[in-house]
């Protein structure tokens, strides 16, 4: 047995040796796709190791991680799921609580969690690669020969769109390379009659369908157009033989699966969103979708007018033509070159004659399907206003213009043939004036000064995208540097809301595990109560991470902090803040705010003329004051009241210099007063704040590192007090 099995594995080498032998150019075929996926994969871990600034990316990987535990729906529990909430889930309530579930469909996260399951997440980025080239490689064998078949491999991977894109984990590049599989499938059952490769091509666009419904429709349009006209010309010419059964029997062998995958979409919109034909992007944002009329999306909402349509077309055919494809506006010459030579090759021919759909499918209908893909994709996407809202985002300018991913398959067929017809013209023309050999020395020479403008093409369109996704990089970097040599235990880190209440946007690198049961759990900083909910929900170690700057997706840094916190329970907490005087203050002056009130308290005049100010203050159950320092006015007497319940005490301490500048250091403590205690969570949020006694995160106290005016110091502690005595400092 054991023999009869090493025979086998023998006999099959030796018959893919011989075939290497016979047909080298598949090797190199081969090489050139495990190649791209090899550069793909690069790209993704050097150049997007915290992801694009495109948050879609958390969602995907979101998902997979839920694919691979089993899970549909996400389900907080007693954890408030407004802090918890995923960029772009649905909440979804039910009789045994909450849970969320992606706008977007499980196919793409389906093949990500491959990478994953394989041992990183980015080799699936790299094998989704090397599967569209090497279909690219066979589309263009098939439509002209393997020679452009092979050149098509480079144009595809020369082009910014496809590097970017294909780097970074969305839908678009599954998608494509579902549909890539259809076509060659579809293609080799033209041609073969075979029904398991229409069975082939009917499941690779009904995976497509459930991956990108509207793209997998627009893309097979022209193989659609195809189908009806083989079985019209079948009918009319031969009726009902065997020839009209043969073309009947491949196309319902592409048909039948590909809705049966149609009909397990709707399935899963039923299980997801309760209704078979609400996708749950529909469910997430119900007029964000196709058609003209008004659109909206979270907080923006646009008419979708054909006017503003045929702009937004024509903007980004421009744009994708000169600058997203392989060596930009020199590519796109190029592949209406072969688009001309396609168009050259066939003139003379009696396209009726040639056109016989029970003898199989030539390569001018292959050239002719794939044309159409062009086309198909650029005006059907002209009625999605989806277009539009990533070029006012700017996401298309980083990353290019991805909805119309699938328009580059045809671009590189068509680029690597107009290559090929430029140098087969060249050597014809010049071997009928010379040798041949010489005709050959000549194109080689040609082609060799070619290469440095075809390189400074390629330079110019690909510069700009990498040089701007690399700063943003950097710039993520730089925010996710505490974390980096960071491991916790059972922690909870509170995260910022530049975008609100979002897990994951804009911080996709930092994602809870699905069952929030991972060594940590993300959560979006909130008020006092809901912040108070998570922690008693959670029982975790818990830390803040915030972060000094203004958010700006990463197009210029912010400067971030890691601070672990503490839940500090008694009968009163007495603390200390200790700040530094700004350079030219002249004066000071200390104010305790709640939201029953405020007090102020005066600070001595000589004070300014040290280098620091010590403001020792007390939060009890029912109130909050400063100690050490007189009381001198306010809406309240000296002690300020707290209602019973979840709150916020503010400590601002204010220092005035000479013409009005100021500068506030205001300290947020979060607490839960109730009965004879008290628990506040420490440190308390800092800000350092110029000309104004409020300030957003610009102002956030990072520590002494931080970019701040001459003198400003911060240092704090809090003690619990129990039965009048201190207790150890926290």
């Amino acid at each position: 047995m054991f023999r009869g099995a090493t025979d086998r594995v023998r006999d099959r080498l030796g018959r893919i040796i011989e075939g290497a032998r016979a047909h080298p150019e598949r090797v190199v075929a081969a090489a050139l796709a495990v190649g791209v996926g090899l550069l793909i994969y690069y790209l993704a871990v050097d150049l997007f190791p915290y992801h694009s600034v495109n948050d879609d990316e958390g969602v995907y990987l979101y998902q997979a991680a839920m694919l691979l535990e089993g899970k549909l729906f996400l389900r907080p529990g007693d954890i408030p799921w407004e802090a918890v909430r995923p960029w772009f889930f649905v909440v979804d309530g039910t009789e045994s609580g909450v849970r969320m579930y992606s706008k977007y469909s499980p196919v793409a996260p389906a093949v990500f969690a491959v990478g994953r399951l394989l041992g990183d997440w980015n080799l699936a980025l790299g094998l989704v690669a090397t599967g569209t080239a090497a279909g690219v490689y066979w589309l263009a064998a098939a439509a002209f020969d393997r020679r452009v078949g092979l050149l098509a491999v480079p144009a595809l991977a020369a082009a910014p769109l496809f590097l970017l894109t294909s780097a970074t984990f969305f839908s678009y590049a599954p998608a494509t390379m579902l549909n890539v599989a259809f076509a060659v499938a579809y293609v080799k059952s033209a041609r073969s009659g075979s029904p398991r490769w229409g069975a082939a091509a009917g499941v690779a666009t009904g995976l497509a369908f459930f991956c990108r419904p509207y793209t997998a429709v627009l893309f097979a349009l022209p193989f659609i157009a195809h189908t009806l006209l083989s079985l019209a010309v079948a009918w009319r010419r031969a009726g009902w033989t065997d020839g009209f059964r043969d073309v009947l029997g491949r196309s319902l062998a592409v048909a039948l699966p590909g809705a049966a995958l149609v009909g397990v979409t709707l399935a899963y919109n039923a299980v997801v969103t309760g209704d078979l034909l609400v996708f749950p992007y529909a469910a997430f944002a119900p007029n964000d979708g196709i058609g003209f009329g008004p659109h909206e999306i979270l907080n923006y909402e646009r008419n979708y007018t054909p006017e503003l349509a045929h702009e937004t077309t024509v903007t980004v055919t421009e744009y994708f033509f000169t600058e997203w494809v392989a060596a930009g506006s020199l590519g796109t010459a190029l592949a209406l070159v072969g688009v001309a030579g396609a168009a050259w090759r066939a003139r003379g021919v009696n396209l009726r004659a040639r056109f016989r759909p029970a003898a199989g499918m030539t390569d001018g209908e292959v050239r002719a399907v794939l044309v159409g893909v062009v086309p198909a994709v650029f005006l059907g996407e002209a009625y999605f206003w989806g277009t539009h809202n990533g070029l006012r985002n700017g996401l298309i300018d980083l990353l290019g213009p991805f909805y119309h991913f699938d328009a580059l398959i045809p671009v590189a067929v068509f680029t690597a043939a107009g290559v090929a017809f430029l140098v087969r013209g060249a050597a014809d023309v010049l071997s009928s004036v010379t040798t041949r050999r010489r005709a050959r020395l000549v194109v080689l020479v040609a082609l060799v000064a070619a290469a440095p403008v075809v390189a400074s093409a390629e330079r110019s369109v690909i510069e700009h995208p990498l040089a701007a996704n690399e700063l943003r990089t950097e710039n993520l970097a730089a925010t996710y540097e505490p974390f980096e040599d960071r491991s916790f235990d059972d922690g909870l880190v509170f995260t910022p809301d530049p975008y609100g209440d979002w897990q994951a946007h804009p911080f996709q690198y930092l994602r809870s595990d699905p069952g929030y049961d991972g060594d940590v759990v993300y959560a979006t900083d909130g008020g006092p109560d809901r912040d108070l909910r998570v922690l008693n929900a959670t029982d975790r170690t818990p830390y803040r991470f915030t972060y000094r700057g203004t958010w700006t997706g990463a197009a210029t840094p912010v400067n971030p902090e890691l601070t672990r916190l503490r839940v500090i329970e008694a009968e009163r907490v007495r603390a200390r803040t200790t700040v530094g005087v700004p350079a030219e203050a002249t004066s000071a002056s200390v104010r305790i705010e709640t939201p029953e009130g405020y007090a102020r308290y005066a600070v001595p005049a000589n004070a300014t003329a040290n280098e620091s100010v010590t403001v020792e203050w007390t939060i009890g159950p029912e109130t909050a004051r400063v100690r050490n320092l007189p009381y001198a006015g306010g809406s309240r007497f000296g002690d300020v009241p707290l209602e019973a319940g979840r709150a916020e005490v503010d400590l601002a301490v204010t220092f005035v210099g000479v013409g009005g500048s100021s500068v506030t250091y205001r300290q947020e403590v979060t607490l839960d007063a109730r009965g004879d205690s008290v628990r506040a969570v420490w440190p308390p949020e800092t800000r350092v704040c110029r000309l104004t006694t409020e300030c957003g995160r610009e102002g956030t106290w990072v520590g002494p590192d931080g970019d701040y005016v001459r003198g400003v110091a911060v240092e704090t502690s809090a003690s619990a007090v129990e039965n009048s005595s201190i207790g150890t400092p926290a």
